[in-house]
């Protein structure tokens, strides 16, 4: 099989080479395309790329290039794990927001809305090459954040698409060692929209085949593993009690909001500790001894990120028929969204579709937050697609984090100023898209 992966030059991607020298049997790549525009990057991710397989005696190919027809052409499938603007344009996601008391966060409120401005139009434009050079059949796996918002793009362009996010995967890898399972003996009752999600329900398979719920163990005060939820998620342990659920680390930032503020306000950015990683990375794979993943990618994020992609490649092209979470299409699962908004539930895997199971009814919290920011989400890819300040701002104000016209106002400025160069409906000659 051929596999492309635009975006090829992350740093993240020797995460995914080393997954798919491990597991080769699960999914057997004969060429695997590295596609990114980047020349320093290509050269250094590439080459240990390279390195990888041929250590591991991986028979296939590593091919890298800039040009994304070749990369993508009879493609069995191809992933999108693209940062338009680089490490750069996040370090301003993170910073801007701070001047209308926000937070600044890559996926999650202002940030995350300009980083979905940015996004859209590029996958969108990626996209239409693969459907008209990859196989008539090719799957599209986004990895690219915001993941809800560009996987509905690609599904409302009619694209083969479906959303991955590593949340769930890092889950339940913690619930399996906080139990002494193996990961595969763990399901979860995950649910919400992506980095808006919880943990309702934690169940492991016994030797016997029996599962059983062990949220109540969990969340028991007086069992020690409440705290250590807690602790993982950074939000108070009587939050998850009274939820009864875990909450992912996301949510902190609509929780726990003016101490996230509080705490960006003091300390280096996100970014700013990415780009050190990065730097570190780089040099790393630039050394030809080098041919394994090293270890500083550990703090560059994505844990288990290869293992997820691995798991819903080989379902979809292995017709597997079982069960991942993902991001994909409603079709009633929640009653009270559209049935084409995007979600991030356990949906079951063929070639020819990707269906979300059924799920019980969300508590009105859980609900009335999905909803509204489900509203936003849908307003915010309404302006990435058709541009103009006043969708920009609209969907701003819908934002639960922000919520107010003044605030929105300002922030709105603040993100056409910080993104002018990445959204060319702001140039003068087209200002005709606003409205």
């Amino acid at each position: 099989m051929k596999l492309a992966v635009i975006g090829g030059g992350s740093t993240y991607t020797p995460e995914l080479v080393d997954g798919f020298a491990r597991l080769r049997d699960q999914l057997p790549i004969d060429e695997l395309w590295l596609v990114d525009p980047d020349p320093q990057r290509r050269e250094l991710v590439g080459g240990v790329a390279k390195r990888m397989f041929a250590h591991a005696g991986h028979p296939g190919t590593v091919h890298v290039t800039d040009d994304v027809v070749a990369g993508v052409s009879d493609a069995d499938a191809v992933m999108f794990q693209l940062r338009i603007g680089g490490q750069a344009a996040r370090q301003q996601d993170e910073t801007w927001p701070h001047e209308a008391c926000c937070i600044g966060q890559e996926t999650t409120g202002p940030g995350g809305f300009a980083k979905a401005l940015r996004t859209v139009p590029v996958v969108l434009e990626y996209a239409s090459l693969v459907q008209r050079y990859a196989k008539p059949d090719a799957w599209i796996v986004d990895f690219t954040n915001p993941v809800g918002i560009v996987t509905r793009a690609l599904l409302e362009a009619g694209h083969r698409a479906v959303g991955l996010c590593n949340v769930a995967i890092g889950f339940q890898r913690r619930f399996a060692a906080e139990f002494e399972v193996p990961p595969s003996a763990v399901r979860l009752d995950h649910v919400g929209l992506n980095h808006l999600t919880w943990e309702r329900g934690v169940h492991v398979r016994s030797d016997d085949g029996a599962e059983h719920d062990v949220l109540d163990e969990l969340l028991a005060a007086d069992t020690g593993a409440l705290g250590r939820m807690a602790e993982s998620v950074h939000m108070p342990a009587d939050l998850l009690r009274l939820q009864h659920a875990v909450p992912s680390y996301y949510l902190r930032y609509f929780y726990s909001h003016d101490v996230v503020l509080e705490e960006q306000l003091h300390e280096r950015t996100r970014a700013e500790a990415v780009m050190e990683t990065e730097a570190a990375l780089l040099a790393k794979y630039a050394d030809e001894s080098v041919v394994t993943k090293p270890v500083e990618l550990e703090q560059r994020g994505g844990a288990y990120y290869s293992e997820a992609a691995i798991d819903v490649l080989s379902s979809i092209l292995g017709d597997r028929g079982d069960v991942q979470v993902l991001n994909v299409r409603n079709d009633g699962t929640f009653p009270f969204l559209p049935d084409d908004h995007v979600i991030e539930v356990p949906a079951r895997v063929t070639r020819q579709a990707i269906t979300p199971l059924p799920v019980a009814a969300l508590d009105a919290d859980m609900a009335g937050l999905v909803s509204h920011v489900a509203g936003y989400e849908r307003l915010a890819l309404d302006a990435a697609v058709h541009g103009g300040r006043d969708r920009v701002l609209r969907a701003m104000w819908a934002h639960p984090l922000v919520g107010q016209v003044d605030k929105a106002e300002k922030l709105t400025d603040l993100l056409l100023a910080a993104n002018a160069e990445h959204l060319p409906w702001t140039r003068s000659e087209q200002l005709t898209w606003a409205g």
